[in-house]
């Protein structure tokens, strides 16, 4: 049961990162972003590859990063200068980088067996407690520069954005350039969780980042329901222990006999929406 636990807390670190990332696009610019699935696989397999063919494990996550914000890119240009619904943007994008990650790995699954990765390289404890640990150090790296981000005059001119964007185009902001910006910060970090994982499980798959949305979007909601502000940092905590509190949830349940692994993506759906239903019913038991 302590491996069970351990592993959970380790996975739930590592995907906390596409949750970080969805929080940008979701909760910051209030969209629906759909690349995320794509750009989840895309920095899982440009990782990969570029480990397999002998690069850094640290240079590889970078790159990853920087595919991952090419491809938010694409999607914003595609929202804000042509003028496609979000939604048909993200889908659009995630649709073409299925092809660009197949040609990245080459074939369908790039193995990482018997490679060193950042969890080997860095350090020789175990694979869920370097995993852990290396995560933390990430994850709280990326929340210090985003707390730090949202501080700046483009960090509040994105929240803006996100809570008013008439009022910011009459203010003589560019929104436009506001929404590429954070798609493009969105779908970096969430191809840094893909590269991360890719690594974690020592295989990049071209269908890893299926139904990735929902389990971000689940981490995003429990941590909401369990931390309860208004603060940049202590919101973007809240993601980190909603992702560990869902992958400790989805451990146990795995452990009933009752439940398989094919009903992972039915548990996903029901704990979101457990955990939107939640809060009304505690303003009901208030009242």
């Amino acid at each position: 049961m302590g491996n069970i636990i351990v592993g959970a807390i380790s996975q739930g670190v590592l995907y906390a990162m596409v949750a970080l990332g969805l929080y940008i696009t979701f909760r910051i610019l209030n969209l629906a972003d759909l690349t995320m699935e794509g750009s989840f696989t895309l920095g899982g397999a440009t990782c990969a590859r570029l480990i397999f063919e002998g690069v850094s494990p640290l240079v590889a996550m970078l790159a990853s990063v920087i595919v991952g914000a090419l491809a938010g890119c694409v999607t914003g240009i595609l929202h804000t200068k042509f003028k496609i619904h979000h939604l048909l943007a993200g889908i659009l994008t995630m649709t073409g980088l299925y092809s660009i990650n197949l040609r990245i790995m080459a074939k369908p699954t790039l193995s990482l067996l018997r490679i060193a990765t950042i969890f080997e390289d860095v350090l020789r404890i175990g694979r869920y407690p370097s995993a852990i640990l290396i995560g933390i150090i990430i994850v709280a790296i990326v929340i210090l520069l985003l707390w730090i981000f949202f501080k700046t005059e483009i960090g509040y001119c994105l929240k803006a954005t996100g809570d008013n964007e008439q009022m910011v185009r009459s203010l003589g902001m560019n929104t436009d350039l506001t929404k590429i910006l954070g798609l493009m910060l969105g779908n970096g970090l969430v191809a840094l969780g893909g590269a991360l994982i890719a690594q974690y499980q020592g295989y990049s798959d071209i269908n890893m980042g299926v139904g990735i949305m929902v389990i971000a979007l689940a981490s995003l909601i429990i941590g909401e329901v369990v931390i309860r502000t208004r603060k940049v940092a202590l919101s973007l905590l809240s993601i980190v222990i909603g992702s560990i509190i869902y992958r400790i949830i989805i451990a146990f349940v795995l452990q009933l006999n009752f439940f398989s692994t094919d009903d992972f993506r039915l548990m996903t759906a029901a704990i979101v929406m457990i955990a939107l239903i939640a809060p009304n019913f505690l303003k009901r038991e208030v009242k």
